[in-house]
């Protein structure tokens, strides 16, 4: 209602409003009937079923989006946006894309949800609690709001885990994600200062592994391997873009790189081309590294194993670590259980480009060379003079009394 309202009275050229949920689908299910319902009475408003979207007489429009495709919004203008369910977006959706649609006319946002741990939601909401003169900000938890009865909300305690009657009643931010698979581990990392401010180091190689998309989202980490752990010092995604654009991007950060980390069907050929992504990649001076098949899960339960030893860059890594954190199982709303498999979104090319650096990583530790025990020493042969073997003190001691005997 208050785009509607905005649409009629905004004394702008051909006013632009719009409802974005994560999702178009959901946009639809959600939004599409009551925006019909609520302007059929008004005259000369015009639906439009295809584009669902709803024309005013003025010239002013409301119109529906999914922040699944947030670069739909590209090269647009909007005086007004409600953003529903923003714990859902990907993180890039507001600030790359739906904020600059919003200079133009110097318009305002809505921002609506539940949280979902503190995500790019919970930015917005201590934004706002920080800047009260220019942000408007309402919690309504349903223990204070009067609207649900007591009844209903014992009910639903029983009905519900803690956190998930904390999250989903209480507006709770610090209850975990249900389902999520790493939220956890990065509330240990962060707790135990691991997401921080991590600069490369000039003496160990950057690798890189490669969520390779075409249609879909590429996602590359970079990491270092070192001694005692994984150091993770940045990230990048987009999307639609040719190997080529990544390529270049990757050689713009100047770093001096290792591994290109691919999953096992990036030997596949394209239909168009007749080329393997691989193949590709080699002719773009990248150094392409086959990882093995491995199912989804086994990857992910050896990412929770190797997450105690992993240090996050907390600037460059900041979408990664997002994806990571909202990264969950699907839930079968059939069964009532969580699948054993994850949920398909806008996490899930992060994510599984972070599986295959944690196989890399594990490749790179196999092939390093192995630390010496303690009580070993790299000594010179007593017989040979060479510094090829590794000795105990029992072995120089032994192999200079053979020696001594001419033995």
């Amino acid at each position: 209602m208050d785009l509607v309202d905005a649409a009629l009275r905004c004394q702008l050229v051909e006013p632009r409003f719009a409802y974005v949920a994560p999702y178009y689908a959901q946009a639809k299910d959600v939004a599409w009937l009551y925006l019909k319902r609520f302007t059929a009475p008004i005259p000369g408003a015009e639906p439009n079923e295809s584009e669902m979207r709803v024309d005013f007489a003025n010239g002013g429009r409301v119109r529906l989006y999914g922040a699944d495709n947030y670069d739909r919004m590209r090269g647009i203008y909007l005086d007004g946006v409600v953003l529903d369910e923003f714990a859902d977006f990907h993180p890039a959706a507001w600030p790359e894309v739906i904020r600059p649609r919003l200079s133009d006319r110097r318009g305002w946002a809505t921002f609506i949800g539940t949280p979902k741990g503190r995500n790019a939601f919970y930015e917005v909401w201590a934004n706002a609690l920080a800047e009260p003169d220019e942000w408007f900000s309402l919690m309504l938890r349903a223990s204070e709001t009067g609207i649900l009865s007591e009844e209903e909300l014992a009910d639903a305690r029983k009905a519900l885990t803690p956190e998930q009657y904390a999250q989903e009643y209480e507006c709770s931010f610090d209850a975990a994600i249900i389902g999520a698979y790493y939220g956890k581990l990065i509330a240990d990392a962060e707790r135990e200062k691991r997401i921080c401010e991590l600069p490369v180091d000039p003496a160990l190689p950057v690798h890189c592994s490669w969520d390779l998309g075409i249609g879909d989202s590429t996602s590359i980490w970079f990491f270092q391997v070192a001694p005692g752990g994984l150091r993770v010092v940045d990230f990048y995604e987009n999307h639609g873009q040719p190997l080529s654009h990544y390529a270049a991007e990757l050689t713009a950060r100047g770093y001096t790189y290792g591994h290109d980390f691919v999953p096992h069907d990036a030997m596949a050929r394209e239909l168009g081309t007749g080329r393997s992504r691989i193949e590709t990649m080699i002719g773009l001076k990248r150094k392409p590294k086959l990882l093995p098949s491995q199912r989804i899960e086994d990857g992910i339960n050896a990412a929770r194993v190797s997450f105690p030893s992993v240090w996050f860059d907390a600037d460059k890594c900041k979408f990664g670590l997002e994806a990571l954190r909202q990264y969950r199982a699907e839930f079968d709303e059939k069964a009532k259980v969580f699948k054993n498999a994850p949920k398909h979104d806008w996490t899930s090319h992060a994510a599984d480009s972070a599986r295959y650096m944690f196989m890399g990583w594990k490749e790179l530790r196999a092939d390093a060379p192995k630390e010496k025990p303690k009580n070993f020493t790299y000594v010179a042969d007593p017989v040979t003079g060479t510094v090829s073997s590794t000795w105990t003190m029992n072995d120089i001691i032994k192999r200079k009394e053979r020696a001594r005997k001419g033995m």
